[in-house]
């Protein structure tokens, strides 16, 4: 068990930033979770889930996160491969024939999940309403050329990366991703209402709306050829005005989750920990493929480094991630993150609704790890 001076030296670090960051107006609403040894010892939120009406933000608040979905997804693909149902290297073809035109035929699964698939690309003019039709999208790519040789570089497929997963995993499964998330991951943890791709009808009124916080002033100083508007055209930014439409919330696409911090830091911490409250998600084995680095070097839609394994982030630019720890996790648009560090059996989740570019992400990871005593274990 935690030692709990730690623990509450922890807590009240985590208390007194965000305390901090939402008085001042740098942070609307945040949340912060984060376990050791299958412990929550972190569990804090403030500020306000809605500006206008005065909602507060609680524990329970969804907040649209993201990229940080993508690691959602890509553990539960860790669990459909450890049962058997799909494989990371075959081929997706096998599962959608139509997809195998025009040099697709040998992309795997896993090419997907390493963002290698050479398939980031949307239409310039794509439409908010053209991408939240998921099957369509799927449709169009499945009649794309690669960008490149599948396998031989890394792209991050921003958007594609849920389309490509949602279309071969209901092919494959017979169930949509929302199906598959609910009943093969987040259901077994406890949180099947809290960890969400398309949010339900009966819980869209627990949505936290998303403010600007100088995210889309970031995007908007990006060189008008800057390949990030390959996998993201304008039309379809991810900023907080596309977050707050209806449609967005509804779409089934797992590039993006709409989550609390408690229930991201929980699915972090099973498989940090290999078991959590009885529930083992996936089997060591399948964990070690799953974060094994499959891709290293500058990432040819971002343009920096980063090393990713199959669908988790190993470490890079604006990580929370500490690679040298066999750290695995993603980062959302905007500010918020999910990681596990299995070394020290510890997981660490954020969800905030201003979207910036401030690092209050990375600013939190470290000071629990420093309030919980981690740098020096082993």
């Amino acid at each position: 068990m935690t030692d709990g001076r730690l623990r509450d030296a922890a807590q009240t670090r985590v208390e007194e930033i965000l305390d901090e960051v939402t008085a001042s107006g740098e942070e609307t609403g945040v949340q912060v979770a984060a376990y050791l040894d299958g412990e929550l010892v972190v569990d804090a939120w403030a500020g306000l889930a809605e500006v206008e009406t005065r909602r507060s933000m609680g524990p329970e608040t969804l907040v649209p996160s993201w990229s940080t979905g993508k690691g959602i997804a890509a553990a539960l693909v860790a669990v459909l491969v450890d049962r058997g149902m799909v494989g990371y290297d075959t081929p997706i073809a096998a599962y959608w024939p139509e997809f195998g035109a025009r040099g697709k035929s040998e992309i795997t699964l896993g090419h997907v999940l390493s963002h290698s698939a050479g398939l980031p690309q949307l239409r310039p003019e794509v439409t908010p309403e053209e991408l939240f039709d998921v099957p369509s999208v799927g449709d169009w790519l499945a009649g794309q050329t690669p960008l490149w040789e599948p396998g031989t570089a890394s792209g991050y497929h921003g958007w594609t990366y849920g389309v490509l997963l949602a279309e071969t995993l209901r092919r494959v499964t017979g169930r949509t991703c929302d199906e598959l998330l609910r009943e093969e991951l987040a259901g077994p943890l406890g949180v099947a209402d809290s960890l969400l791709f398309s949010v339900p009808d009966d819980l869209v009124a627990r949505v936290a709306t998303c403010y600007d916080g100088g995210w889309a002033a970031y995007l908007d100083r990006m060189p008008p050829d800057s390949p990030f508007f390959t996998f993201a055209p304008r039309p379809v930014l991810p900023v907080a005005s596309l977050a707050n439409r209806a449609d967005f919330r509804r779409a089934a696409l797992p590039a993006n989750g709409t989550m609390t911090a408690r229930a991201a830091a929980r699915v972090y911490a099973a498989l940090a920990c290999g078991e959590l409250d009885g529930v083992r998600l996936v089997s060591e084995a399948t964990l070690k493929e799953a974060t094994a680095p499959r891709t290293s070097g500058e990432d040819r839609s971002l343009g920096f480094p980063l090393l990713k394994g199959y669908g988790f982030m190993l470490g890079g630019a604006g990580s929370v991630v500490r690679s040298p720890d066999g750290g695995f996790g993603t980062n959302g648009s905007g500010g918020s993150a999910a990681s596990a560090d299995p070394a020290h059996r510890f997981s660490f989740a954020v969800t905030k609704n201003r979207m910036s570019v401030n690092g209050l992400d990375r600013r939190l990871f470290r000071e629990v790890r420093a309030a919980l005593g981690i740098s020096g274990r082993s």
